[in-house]
């Protein structure tokens, strides 16, 4: 196959991790810069160049979509899907994955439990938002964030009141959550592909925080899901269209709660700790993709 990997950075290692593991599989590869594509749309072409060379005679795109960069990101890749490639992850499952809200309203709508949550619209009524979540701590999340950025643990009310009071000021949406106090700084990260879960780690928040990302200093381990949290990670990237997901839970007393399904997870820390080649899972799912096309 001739493969395509969108990337602002080849030498990220989640993009190095799969040119390799392409490259070991016979492929040929390269790695462009989605922001740096042009699109053209005519009445009977379509295409995309990039550093003037159009990207004619490709077979599959992967791609590394930043949260920063979505709408670009997604606007070429859907440039690419119209021109007949087939694709690690659609344009339509970014976008859907890419609003917490709207992802969470998805998930419970088939039945994917999650914490309790509420969209912040009204910023002048936190009499209501506490009464929906009637103890603390709560967490407060902006709807846009990630590796962590813009997850705050709150309190008190009157804490809660100042920075719903900010981010409104700031034009920033957000949400409130449950604060699940037994998962006790811990959460579970399962790494999907092509409807299975291929690696497994159980993520643990540095001393004095409680947000378990890899990028705020949390610590990982391989672990063994439970029948049900494997069915849960499995039926959450489903529901939301992705062949390639990383679906972040939490171990609560109700059982497991996804709290995040991320359409463009890292590679780093699954396969470190995991010691598991996600990376040539991933190229096997283009190649069947590519096949079945």
């Amino acid at each position: 196959m001739r493969l395509l990997i969108l990337s602002r950075n080849g030498g990220l290692y989640s993009t190095r991790s799969l040119y390799l593991a392409a490259r070991r599989r016979n492929h040929f590869v390269r790695v462009i810069d989605h922001m740096l594509c042009d699109i053209v749309i005519e009445n009977d072409h379509h295409n995309v160049f990039y550093e003037g060379q159009a990207m004619d005679g490709y077979d599959a795109i992967i791609p590394r979509i930043g949260h920063t960069v979505t709408k670009q990101g997604a606007a070429v890749v859907l440039q690419f899907e119209t021109i007949g490639l087939s694709t690690s992850l659609s344009s339509e499952a970014l976008l859907r994955t890419r609003d917490k809200m709207t992802c969470l309203q998805i998930l419970s709508s088939k039945g994917i439990p999650i914490p309790k949550t509420i969209q912040v619209n009204n910023f002048i009524d936190v009499q209501f938002m506490h009464r929906k979540i009637d103890f603390f701590p709560k967490i407060l999340k902006l709807q846009s964030g990630t590796h962590g950025a813009g997850v705050l643990k709150v309190d008190d009310e009157k804490t809660l009141e100042s920075l719903i009071e900010t981010f409104g000021n700031l034009r920033q949406r957000a949400i409130i959550q449950e604060y699940v106090k037994e998962s006790s700084g811990q959460d579970i990260r399962a790494f999907v592909v092509d409807g299975e879960v291929v690696a497994s780690m159980l993520r643990t928040a540095q001393k004095g925080e409680f947000r378990s990302n890899l990028h705020r200093g949390g610590k990982g381990q391989s672990v063994m899901l439970s029948d049900r949290e494997r069915q849960i990670a499995i039926d959450a990237s489903r529901f939301l269209g992705l062949k390639v997901a990383g679906v972040d839970m939490l171990r609560s007393n109700r059982g497991p709660l996804v709290i995040e399904v991320n359409a463009s997870p890292g590679l780093e820390g699954i396969e470190t700790y995991t010691q598991v080649d996600v990376a040539k899972k991933i190229i096997q799912y283009v190649e069947r993709a590519n096949r079945q096309q």
